[in-house]
Parts: C-alpha cells; sequence; structure tokens
C-alpha cells in the first residue's frame, strides 16, 4: 500500500531546487527518437569524498557508472562468479585467479597479472586499508602474465567475495601515483571516466573497445545533488534520467511508475558510545534501547516504507530471520534521571535529522535529557569514528563489501574494526566475529553470523531501528537501469534512454 505524501512540495521550491540542476546536463545529447543516442543524465545522492579514490566508499560511485571493475562479481545469492576473473581455485591460504584474457584498461593498456598485483598491493598498504580487508593479511603474486596468486595470514573462505568489493577495483599503471589513486581514463568498464568537475559533476563516455561488448548508452553525464528534494524536482521536470536515493517524504510526489522500490542490505542503527560518557553504562544503553518506538519511526518519517528491525540484518538477508532467535541481554535498564546526552548523525540522507528528533523525544520521554548535533557527513565522519558522540544514528549497508555480513560485522564492533563507532572492545563479540570470519561460506557460516550478530545486540551497544528500502527514480524513457539492493550497479552496458 501506498501512503499519501506528508506534504506537498511549492511551486516556489520545486523551482528553486530545479534550478540547483539547471545546466549541469545541458551538454547531453537530445536526440530525438528511440534509438539508444541518448546520454543518460543521473542525479547521485553524496559527491565524492575521496576525488574518487576506489580505496574509498567512493569506489561504489566507479561500480555504479560500470568504469572500474573487480575480478569477480556477486550474483544475486551473494556467491561469486566471474568478472576480469574467469576462474579460481583455493589450496589451503593461498587462491589462484586466471586473469580474462582480451581486457584492456582505457588507456590502450592491456590488463595483466602486474596490472592485478599492483592494484591489490596498493590497496593491501593503504593507510587505512579498505575496510573489506579489516583483520585481513593479504599479498598478490603475478606467477605469470595470466595467472595470480593471492594469500592471506590465514586460511579466509571469502577471498572471492572480498575481491568482488568496489574498493579492490583493478586499474591502469597510471591509476597509482604515490599515495593517490585517480581513476580518471584507468578503468577497464564499457564506460570511460573522462572528466570530474570536483564534488560537482563527472563525465563518462562509452569505451568502444569495452571486453563485454558496446554499450546502448553513448556516455553518462552525472551531477552530484545531496538534496534530496532537488534531486527528485529532477526527475518531475525532466532533468535527469536516473535519480538514485529518493527520499520518502519525495517518492510520494512522483507518478508511481517512476519509482521502484527494492528491500536493501541497510540498517538505521543508533550506535550508543560503550567506552565514554553516559551510555558506558550498560544499564543506560539498555534504558535508551527500551526507550525506542522504531515503529512510530517506520510510519512517521519513512512513510511505512522501510521495515522495522529486528536485528541488524533485514529482509534482504530473509536466512537471518529464519536462523534468529532471541537475544539474551544480561544488563536491565537503569533510570536516565535526567543525564544529558548528545546524538549525532548527518543530513546528505534526508530522513536522518527527522529520525534524530523522534528519538530525541522518545529519549526525553524515557528521562534522559537530549542535544543534537547534526552536519553533513563529511563533516561529521571524523568525530563519530573518534568517540566524540554519546550516540550516533548511521544508516549502514550491512553486506555492501563482500556480499556477506560478517566483514561489516567485523568493522563496525570488533575491539580493532575501522568503523567501530560504538567504541566497542567485548572479548565475547569479538570471539563470535572470529568464529564467523573462519566459517566457511554457506549454512555454517550463516549461522555464526547470527550468533555474532547475537553477540552484538546483547551488549546494546547498537539499537537497530529499520531496514532502509532502495528508492531509485527512472525516467519514463529509461531502460534497464539497473535496482541494486547492494547498490553496486545502477547505469550498465545494458542502460539507454529512448
Amino acid at each position: 500500500m501506498r501512503l499519501p505524501a506528508r506534504r506537498l512540495l511549492p511551486v516556489t521550491a520545486l523551482t528553486a531546487a530545479s534550478a540547483l540542476l539547471t545546466g549541469c546536463f545541458s551538454g547531453a545529447d537530445s536526440a530525438a527518437g528511440g534509438g539508444e543516442g541518448k546520454r543518460v543524465r543521473v542525479a547521485m545522492m553524496n559527491p565524492p569524498r575521496s576525488g574518487l579514490s576506489p580505496l574509498s566508499d567512493d569506489a561504489f560511485k566507479l561500480s555504479r557508472w560500470s568504469t572500474a571493475e573487480t575480478l569477480v562479481k556477486l550474483d544475486a545469492d551473494g556467491d561469486a562468479v566471474p568478472a576480469l576473473a574467469t576462474e579460481w581455485q583455493q589450496s589451503g591460504r593461498t587462491w589462484t585467479f586466471e586473469i580474462r584474457d582480451g581486457v584492456t584498461f582505457h588507456d590502450g593498456t592491456k590488463l595483466d597479472a602486474e596490472a592485478v598485483v599492483r592494484a591489490l598491493a596498493t590497496a593491501a598498504g593503504a593507510s587505512p586499508k579498505p575496510r573489506i580487508l579489516d583483520g585481513v593479511e593479504l599479498t598478490a603474486k603475478a606467477e605469470d602474465s595470466d595467472t595470480v596468486t593471492v594469500t592471506t595470514a590465514d586460511e579466509d573462505p571469502l577471498v572471492p567475495q572480498r575481491l568482488s568489493s568496489p574498493q579492490l577495483s583493478i586499474l591502469a599503471a597510471k591509476a597509482y601515483s604515490g599515495k593517490t589513486v585517480n581513476p580518471v581514463g584507468a578503468g577497464t568498464g564499457p564506460f570511460e571516466l573522462t572528466k570530474v568537475n570536483g564534488t560537482s559533476s563527472a563525465t563518462l563516455d562509452r569505451y568502444d573497445d569495452y571486453w563485454g561488448g558496446k554499450a546502448k548508452s553513448p556516455g553518462i553525464d552525472v551531477k552530484f545533488v545531496p538534496d534530496g528534494t532537488a534531486r527528485a524536482a529532477a526527475l518531475r521536470s525532466g532533468e535527469a534520467d536516473i535519480v538514485e536515493a529518493v527520499p520518502v517524504s519525495q517518492a510520494a510526489l512522483l507518478d508511481e511508475d517512476l519509482v521502484t522500490e527494492v528491500p536493501m542490505p541497510r540498517t538505521n542503527t543508533l550506535y550508543l558510545n560503550t567506552e565514554k560518557g553516559v551510555f558506558k553504562d550498560a544499564g543506560l544503553r539498555a534504558a535508551a534501547r527500551e526507550a525506542i518506538d522504531a515503529e512510530s519511526i517506520v510510519k512517521g518519517v519513512y512513510e511505512g516504507r522501510a521495515d522495522v528491525a529486528e536485528g541488524l540484518l533485514g529482509p534482504a538477508l530473509p536466512w537471518a530471520a529464519e536462523l534468529r532467535s532471541d537475544v539474551k541481554r544480561t544488563s536491565t535498564a537503569a533510570k536516565p534521571n535526567g543525564r544529558t546526552v548528545t546524538i549525532g548523525t548527518f543530513t546528505d540522507r534526508a530522513e536522518l535529522p527527522e529520525v534524530a528528533a523522534t528519538l530525541q523525544q522518545q529519549l526525553q520521554k524515557a528521562g534522559f535529557k537530549v542535544k543534537l548535533d547534526v552536519r553533513e557527513y563529511a563533516n561529521i565522519e571524523s568525530d563519530a569514528l573518534a568517540g566524540e558522540f554519546d550516540a550516533f544514528i548511521l544508516s549502514r549497508a550491512t553486506v555492501l563489501d563482500s556480499g556477506d555480513p560478517a566483514a561489516y560485522l567485523y568493522s563496525d564492533f570488533a575491539s580493532d574494526g575501522s568503523f567501530n563507532i560504538a567504541q566497542l572492545a567485548d572479548p565475547t563479540v569479538d570471539a563470535a566475529l572470529k568464529t564467523a570470519a573462519g566459517t566457511g561460506t554457506g549454512e555454517a557460516r550463516r549461522k555464526a553470523v547470527i550468533a555474532a550478530e547475537a553477540a552484538v545486540l546483547a551488549t546494546d551497544a547498537a539499537v537497530p531501528m529499520l531496514h532502509e528500502r532502495v528508492i531509485q527514480g527512472d525516467a519514463a524513457g529509461v531502460v534497464a537501469a539497473a535496482h541494486d539492493p547492494r547498490e553496486r550497479e545502477l547505469v550498465t552496458a545494458d542502460t539507454y534512454v529512448k
């Protein structure tokens, strides 16, 4: 059921939002007719944070534009399938990958084993490492021109899945200079990144020598539009063909035929600082958990376009609900007695400030005093990771990197995890995470992952509230845009505009 809009967008706001995009797609091919001559105009939510370096979250932009590729891809079930590597096999701690023949980078140089080793060695030696390599010591070696061996310090059943992460994309030699990685003109995909205008726009042109066959569209014109109202307005006004992350407040204002919703492995979670401050007290963490009414947030903020969380892993992973049992918590709720807490979150996802305001009311009703600190993500991430908040609201992808949630759980909740906003250091959690990481793929691994989730939830270091859905806008003339719950694909070689 589609709920009615909470509010209508005034004409003045629509005009102002549209103005943000005026001219940004002016160079796009506007050829009429039903062929494949139009460029695809895309409005993206987050601007680049690291100059489009594949070692950062910007890698997922490169993947969504089909410009940078990895050795392995994931199918719908999260299993590894060939990409730049055609086959692989494991022998203890070492995996051997055969590199695809006939692949060239966008600068005309040839993909070979040395290029793969260069890319993987750069990622493994980066500081910080790409989060898919959290806790993983990895070395790569060229055995011959088209064979690469990848060896890990410990036997790792997930090496192929790890190598599917866009953060481990394989780029041409020219991309690597010192400590920076520049993807312009250096990928292997059907579209070549030809121009980046800071944090405002990017241009990609079709690469006609693509190993997988010529793309159907001549190119992609990207505009970075953090304002969700402006993105939705661009779809309504015809200034964009594909709009990612349509805010729920705007989705109901669009023609429902232009909107696609897909359950996604993304959880809106309240992380509680376990190291210092009010929530170092487990009893007060329990009090915060009990005070939160997630259902009212789903109905009031998300207009029903989300799913109430039962755990950290949601309906995009249906096996999680089948395996999950009740969490055994050891702490009982303590009385807040007017203790003051500061909650941080960011504006880049339009719903989060409203979630923060709702949580403020719920926690104050339970006896806390609550201050909010809301900024753009680029300006707040470092403080969140440094533990500067009592609590932090995060919209977090749970299988973004490997297709397997163990990497996300390790990154966010291990003592040495690179994204440990909760500052959690719990031996029981660490042991459960280690077990999950070392268990072979299949049912046994899924059970170990759910056991690790239960260990995290028992600490009340994180309170999962809801699971989001991909809400994507596609103009009527768009053909074969990807609707990917993992947010790895958007414009593919098959995508074009009529």
